[in-house]
């Protein structure tokens, strides 16, 4: 068994012969969507600051807490739509490599992405249901 996955994992593969520029092309597509998962969360986090300066600035300490929540709950789903775009960087990268290690890498980012993903959703939940939303 280990004698056939090592064999797989050192053969290029369709991709890298015969199709070397599609490979070529979808290793910048993946690039392209990490930098567009990096863009999501950077304008997220800018609306945050912006969001959570006003809401300091504003008068009762209730209307502040509740304001900067609805912040906190705009900034997971902007952490969780580029978690999502991350995720799928890492397939297309993971399926052009064909290394083992790749996949058991990619295995692992997928696991704490999830997790992260998970306890996030679970946050927001939560805030939603304090600020009765």
């Amino acid at each position: 068994m280990d004698g056939i996955l090592s064999e797989l994992s050192a053969s290029p593969g369709v991709l890298h012969g015969e199709l070397a520029r599609l490979a070529e092309a979808l290793e910048w597509v993946s690039s392209g969507i990490d930098l567009a998962s990096i863009a999501i969360m950077l304008v997220g986090s800018l609306r945050f600051i912006i969001g959570f300066a006003r809401a300091e600035g504003s008068g009762e300490a209730s209307e502040r807490v509740n304001a900067i929540d609805r912040h906190r709950m705009e900034l997971g789903r902007y952490i969780l739509s580029a978690l999502e775009l991350l995720i799928v960087s890492d397939i297309i990268h993971t399926a052009l490599s064909l290394a083992l290690a790749d996949l058991l890498f990619l295995g692992l980012l997928v696991l704490i992405r999830s997790m992260i993903s998970f306890f996030l959703n679970r946050e927001i939940r939560e805030i939603r249901g304090e600020i009765g939303r």
